[in-house]
């Protein structure tokens, strides 16, 4: 039997039929769409959409990245398990997805991407927005997606999308490929019909699998790690991603190992099990890093060792360090010469606790009194950094973390992206739950906190779901409070004013470029950045949006509006003015190293002495071989 429909009609069909299942659980695979039409979408993925309205639910965009961002930001908090598809126009359309797919594949998060693109038949050539290319006929924008999709298929012909409609999906969910998927859709392809066989259409569940450990790496990891005095658990992402955090709960206190994480890791231990030690690499804290540094073995759990967390290779000093590397990526488990463990991070980490605990291993009773201390140490700075003895005045950046940590507890979820957040909440964020810290760090994406927020509470509405945004980053990518508006989600934005690039201009001025061009502020007369601060009033611009917005100007107006926020049940922004931070409220200092080379001739003083200090770092790095 067969059914005839267009192409557009049919994907929207085949799309609304898939599902995934891991654990026993079933969940439907594209759980929505995003879309802003154009003439290369309106009238195929446009009119199948109106069609299938009833099939599969639709969401209005005001900008193709921020679709993909409130994609990934869903994928995410469905554990990958399910996800949402984009559609675009070609041109400026599908080209702007090109920063969100490469954010999704870098984080290994599923999202289908669904561009329109020129003729197939090229009857009319060129269309508007095309790109011409005169050495090759059958290229287009869309090209670009090529090295930023984990697969990628331009359906030329009905038929054709059969086939590659079955291997987006099992990319889609295959949990060491998954990323971003692109099916380039032609629109008189979109809009041509044809029989298509019911088999098609018919509901089709892909088992997300968990694989068990080899039974040889298996045992040469037991013997490694009995062998370890000073063993080190470094959590990344892939602990989330497998639901592994009980299990990963379950092995440290068996075995007393510590555990530190990446920002993505940050969560797969509660910030008061005893052996949590916080934030792992750059944005590390000091408990973490030192035992980073004298660790005898450290055990990488779904990490890909970025730079970040290895402090560009001069963290982990010890001089017999080796690594043991559990990832069900292969290509990950073999990274810094490590011992590879691929499996499944829960599979691998259960099959590791029962292992061990036929010997009773468990670390020395002094190692573990020695990181338990440090812990209480950094939790004490901690408490200094969020403590405000002066109520009436303008809160720091740490004051306003924790003035928002007073409220919240573990249904709270916390998302961040880029700037100096990231680093001060990896090392002071004391998080409640597994899913509480979203930090989007693999691609550091400016612009991602609002749409993201808003996949996150289409994921899990009944939570309370905060975006933390700096001022840098809200002028990237405000458009999407619109759409909260628009359809009541109910998020809250922490939005930080402090007048320019925090982050980008503590780390020129380390680096020897004197802050230049990271201010928000007008032209001194000496053509600098440097004069008074620019009138900008955010507050105003999302009140314009629609949003409801709370303004704060003291540290006690900022607890009385995020304590309103929380409760409301519309979109609410609180917006603050932090003050410079000093020695006794200011964030710790970053406790390792990242390597951004500095010029290596300069007239400049600052750059002079940048150089002196950036040779004597590039001296203690090392290969792990």
């Amino acid at each position: 039997m067969t059914t005839r429909l267009t192409v557009a009609q049919a994907l929207v069909r085949f799309l609304a039929a898939q599902y995934t299942e891991r654990d026993g659980v079933r969940r439907r695979l594209i759980g929505a769409t995003w879309g802003i039409f154009g003439h290369g979408n309106v009238a195929g993925l446009g009119q199948a959409l109106v069609e299938y309205a009833d099939e599969m639910p639709y969401h209005q965009g005001r900008n193709e990245q921020s679709m993909v961002h409130a994609a990934v930001g869903y994928a995410r908090q469905s554990n990958r398990l399910s996800t949402h598809a984009v559609t675009t126009s070609i041109g400026p359309g599908a080209t702007n997805l090109v920063t969100g797919a490469a954010l999704a594949t870098i984080n290994h998060l599923p999202v289908l991407l669904l561009p329109g693109d020129t003729f197939a038949t090229r009857v009319a050539d060129p269309v508007l927005q095309q790109l011409e290319v005169p050495y090759a006929g059958d290229v287009s924008v869309n090209d670009a997606l090529r090295p930023v999709s984990r697969y990628f298929d331009r359906v030329t012909r009905p038929e054709a999308l059969i086939p590659a409609a079955l291997q987006a999906m099992r990319v889609l969910t295959d949990p060491v490929e998954t990323g971003a998927v692109t099916l380039a859709l032609p629109q008189d392809v979109q809009a041509e019909a044809h029989d298509w066989p019911d088999e098609f259409f018919a509901e089709r569940v892909w088992a997300v699998r968990r694989p068990g450990a080899d039974p040889g790496e298996l045992a040469e990891a037991v013997t490694t790690i009995r062998a370890a005095k000073r063993p080190l658990i470094v959590a990344g992402g892939g602990v989330h991603h497998s639901r592994a955090e009980e299990a990963l709960a379950e092995f440290a206190a068996a075995t007393g190992i510590p555990v530190a994480s990446t920002q993505a890791g940050k969560g797969s231990l509660r910030h008061d099990h005893p052996q949590d030690v916080g934030g792992v690499g750059h944005t590390g804290t000091a408990t973490a890093d030192e035992l980073a540094r004298t660790a005898d073995l450290v055990i990488g759990v779904g990490t890909r060792w970025t730079d970040f967390t290895t402090a560009s290779s001069t963290l982990f000093g010890h001089p017999g360090v080796r690594f043991l590397n559990l990832n069900i990526a292969p290509y990950d488990g073999h990274k810094l010469a490590g011992l590879p463990l691929v499996a499944d991070a829960r599979s691998g980490l259960q099959e590791l606790t029962e292992a061990l605990g036929m010997h009773g291993h468990r670390v020395a009773d002094a190692y573990a009194a020695e990181y338990g201390e440090d812990k209480e140490r950094w939790e004490q700075r901690v408490d200094a950094c969020y403590e405000a003895e002066e109520p009436d005045v303008r809160p720091t950046q740490p004051q306003v973390l924790g003035a928002l940590d007073a409220i919240v507890d573990e249904s709270d979820v916390i998302i961040n992206a880029a700037g100096s957040l990231p680093g001060d909440l990896h090392k002071l964020w004391r998080t409640r739950s597994r899913d509480q810290y979203h930090l989007e760090y693999g691609y550091s994406c400016m612009g991602y906190e609002i749409p993201a927020a808003i996949g996150v509470k289409l994921a899990a509405p009944d939570r309370p779901v905060w975006a933390l945004v700096g001022d840098g980053t809200y002028l990237m990518m405000p458009t999407e409070i619109v759409t909260a508006v628009q359809e009541g989600i109910a998020i809250k934005i922490l939005l930080v004013q402090n007048h320019g690039y925090a982050s980008i201009g503590g780390l020129s001025e380390e680096t020897g470029g004197e802050r230049y061009g990271t201010a928000y502020r007008y032209r001194a007369d000496d053509g600098t950045f440097t004069g008074a601060p620019l009138p900008v009033d955010l507050a105003a611009n999302v009140a314009s949006l629609g949003m409801r917005v709370l303004r704060a100007k003291t540290v006690h107006d900022l607890r009385e509006a995020l304590a309103e926020a929380r409760a409301a049940d519309t979109p609410t922004c609180v917006y603050v003015e932090t003050r410079t931070a000093d020695t006794v409220s200011g964030a710790p200092p970053a406790q390792a190293w990242w390597d951004v080379p500095v010029a290596e001739t300069a007239t400049r003083a600052s750059a002079v002495k940048a150089r002196e200090l950036y040779e004597r770092h590039v001296s203690t790095r090392r290969r792990h071989l």
